[in-house]
């Protein structure tokens, strides 16, 4: 192995190594470095997002729903609640009763799609109360007229905490035509921050009197949950949803927020995709570099095979000197990206501030930053790729050294 390790340093470095080859093989050693440093960068951003959805948007939402066909609520919710709550996989299970309506106020009307009624004795669970001011919260806890509103639909109509609104729900007749909505008024307690578009869907009153406006006359439309793992959401809902002999629907976030995850989960196939294709083509170069450096070296790998120097040999030298383009290529783009991976939110910030110019909007993005997190064994599998694909680069190369005439090459030398 010495042996091999010494003539391929020579047909690596010797003085008449042309300088168009050395350009070639230098290409190629950056071609593969760039591919795998944005290849981890990549991936490193998308599981980033991926923990972001986990820990900010699916902390606050529910991971799923029950709830009745019937308008009249959920029967016997109660026991259902108490049955539930003992699963392991549950961390939190409560009554709500949703509706969707207008928001008035003065001339100024805003749309709410998603207006829940939350029952304040089983709320002990829900990461959405930290989006609210303790203050604000304390307000709403004891005002049973209260209404917690997203932030941008505060904006939207220009309301304080303080503030009256009238609430304007429809109805529908048993002929499905529509009369005159329910008016509520409700005073504004607070405001709620979750970010993206949920600030501008989402708002809170007390389930009381959404059930009395809505008549529902068990007192909860249905039950939301959370679970340790947001991601069995769809098969737990299937599970708990056949259990109970009413009739009900059964809902869970893939189903509303999903094309997040469905994106997130795209975007990481493409990159896997464009980017090996990308450390590829940078592997072709080391098959032009050897070719190259076969054809220039004819003379001395006829030498060799002139002293006895065997097939295997020659083989092993030429994979030897294509190896270490794609080995030096790979580190180099390892540790590039490892590093970057690991500092590319202070990074990012460091570049919105002297540019003033801002990656993620909070008010379009459940985030306000640009998430990162490593993963080594996407790492480890980046660089598998990279030699892999540098090693069977230099194949071809190699066994075409092997069929050498030592005295045609001698001879035209």
């Amino acid at each position: 192995m010495k042996l091999v390790a010494q003539l391929a340093w020579r047909f690596r470095s010797g003085k008449r190594q042309n300088g168009f080859i050395s350009f070639i093989s230098a290409s190629s050693t950056v071609g593969i470095a760039l591919g795998c440093t944005v290849l981890i960068l990549l991936l490193s951003v998308m599981n980033g997002f991926e923990r972001e959805l986990k820990n900010q948007l699916l902390s606050f939402i529910p991971h799923g729903e029950i709830y009745a066909y019937e308008g009249s609520g959920l029967q016997d919710w109660q026991t259902h609640l108490k049955r539930l709550s003992t699963d392991s996989r549950i961390t939190s299970v409560e009554p709500y009763v949703k509706a969707s309506g207008l928001l008035q106020k003065g001339n100024k009307m805003k749309a709410i799609p998603e207006l829940v009624g939350i029952d304040l004795n089983y709320v002990a669970k829900n990461k959405l109360i930290q989006k609210v001011g303790a203050t604000e919260w304390q307000t709403f806890a004891s005002d049973e007229d209260a209404i917690l509103l997203g932030r941008s639909i505060m904006q939207q109509l220009e309301l304080s905490v303080g503030d009256k609104v009238q609430l304007l729900l429809p109805q529908i007749s048993d002929d499905l035509s529509f009369s005159a909505p329910k008016t509520v008024w409700l005073n504004v307690a607070g405001e709620i921050a979750i970010g993206g578009e949920l600030d501008a869907q989402i708002g809170f009153m007390h389930i009381a009197l959404a059930a009395n406006t809505l008549g529902t006359q068990t007192g909860a439309q249905g039950l939301r949950f959370r679970f340790e793992d947001p991601f069995i959401a769809n098969s737990a809902m299937r599970e708990f949803g056949f259990s109970f002999s009413q009739h009900v629907f059964m809902s869970d976030w893939t189903r509303t927020q999903g094309h997040l995850y469905q994106d997130i989960q795209l975007v990481r196939a493409v990159v896997y995709v464009a980017l090996s294709l990308v450390i590829g083509v940078a592997c072709f170069n080391i098959i032009s570099t050897l070719v190259m450096a076969v054809s220039e070296k004819r003379a001395e790998i006829a030498m060799l095979k002139t002293m006895g120097a065997r097939d295997r040999l020659i083989i092993q030298v030429f994979i030897l000197q294509g190896a270490v383009n794609g080995i030096i290529g790979t580190l180099v783009g390892v540790v590039c990206g490892v590093l970057l991976a690991e500092n590319l939110t202070v990074i990012a910030s460091f570049i919105e501030t002297i540019s003033g110019v801002k990656f993620l909007s909070g008010d379009v993005y459940f985030i306000d930053f640009l998430p990162s997190q490593l993963r080594w064994t996407e790492v480890i599998f980046t660089a598998a790729i990279a030699i892999c694909l540098s090693l069977l680069a230099t194949i071809y190369p190699a066994f075409k050294a092997t069929k050498i005439n030592p005295a045609e090459a001698l001879g035209q030398h």
